[in-house]
C-alpha cells in the first residue's frame, strides 16, 4: 500500500469512529444519526489530503480561512459542501460568498448585509448561521446573546440570505460536561428566537468539536465540526504552493 492509500484508510478508520461515535450519542438521547451533519475541518491540510479524505467518504468540509480556501478548493474535484466556519471580515465576504456553501461564522449585521450584496450579485442564495458568544469571553466573536432579536429581525429581511440557524465554539474544558450548559443555552436561544420570528430562522444548531460533539449532540447539536478526530493531529501545514502530503 502506497503513502496515498494509507493516508486514506486511516482517514476512513478514523471517520467511522467518528460516525460510531455520533449514532451512539443520538441514540441516548433517541435522536437519529442522519440529524446530525459531520462537518470534517480540514484547515491546514493540503488539498491532495482533503481529497483522499473525500474519497474515504467525507461529503462536508469545513476551513476557517478565506485565502486557504480559496487556493485548496480549486484543487480539491469532489462533489462536497464547503463551510466556512471561521471569522469573515468584511473585506473576504464577496471572496467567501463565491466559494462556499454554508457560512457559520456571520458575527454582525454587517457582514450578514454584505453577504446578501454579494450573494444578489452572483445570482446565488447564500445560508448562513448567526455566530453567538454565548460564553461572554472576550477573546470570541460573536453576537452577544442580548443583541440576537434586534440583528435577527434585520437579516431576515435581507435578500439572497437564508438564516438557517445559530452557532458556537464553548470554551477550552478539561471535561467535555463542563460544556454542556453553553451548548444548552444556545439551543434556548434558537427556541426563543424560532418562537419570536416564526419562519425567519432556521434548526440548525453548530456546535461541538473533537473533544465535546458528544455532549453538544446530546444536546441538539444539527452539524458538528470535527478536524483532529478525522485527519488526526495537525502537524501538517498548508502551503499555497503545495498540494501534496506531508
Amino acid at each position: 500500500m502506497d503513502e496515498a492509500q494509507e493516508v486514506k484508510e486511516t482517514i476512513r478508520q478514523n471517520l467511522a469512529r467518528v460516525q460510531n461515535r455520533i449514532a451512539n450519542a443520538c441514540q441516548r438521547v433517541g435522536r437519529r444519526p442522519e440529524e446530525v451533519t459531520l462537518v470534517a475541518v480540514s484547515k491546514t491540510m493540503h488539498a491532495q489530503r482533503v481529497t483522499l479524505a473525500c474519497e474515504a467518504g467525507v461529503r462536508d468540509l469545513g476551513e476557517n480561512r478565506v485565502q486557504e480556501a480559496a487556493t485548496k478548493i480549486p484543487l480539491v474535484k469532489a462533489d462536497v459542501t464547503w463551510h466556512l466556519i471561521g471569522h469573515l471580515q468584511t473585506n473576504k465576504a464577496k471572496q467567501a460568498v463565491s466559494l462556499f456553501d454554508v457560512i457559520h461564522s456571520v458575527d454582525s449585521v454587517r457582514i450578514a448585509e454584505a453577504i446578501g450584496s454579494y450573494a444578489i450579485a452572483l445570482r446565488k442564495e447564500m445560508p448562513i448561521l448567526l455566530e453567538v458568544n454565548v460564553s461572554g469571553e472576550a477573546t470570541k466573536y460573536g453576537f452577544d446573546p442580548v443583541a440576537l432579536p434586534a440583528a435577527v429581525e434585520t437579516i431576515s429581511q435581507l435578500r439572497s440570505v437564508r438564516l438557517e440557524g445559530l452557532m458556537t465554539v464553548a470554551p477550552m474544558v478539561r471535561n467535555p460536561e463542563e460544556a454542556r450548559p453553553f451548548f444548552v443555552r444556545l439551543g434556548e436561544l434558537r427556541d426563543e428566537l424560532r418562537d419570536r420570528f416564526p419562519g425567519a430562522i432556521g434548526r440548525h444548531l453548530s456546535m461541538g468539536m473533537t473533544d465535546d460533539f458528544e455532549v453538544a449532540i446530546e444536546e441538539g447539536a444539527t452539524m458538528v465540526r470535527i478536524g483532529r478526530a478525522i485527519f488526526g493531529e495537525r502537524s501538517v501545514h498548508f502551503s499555497p504552493d503545495s498540494a501534496t502530503i506531508s
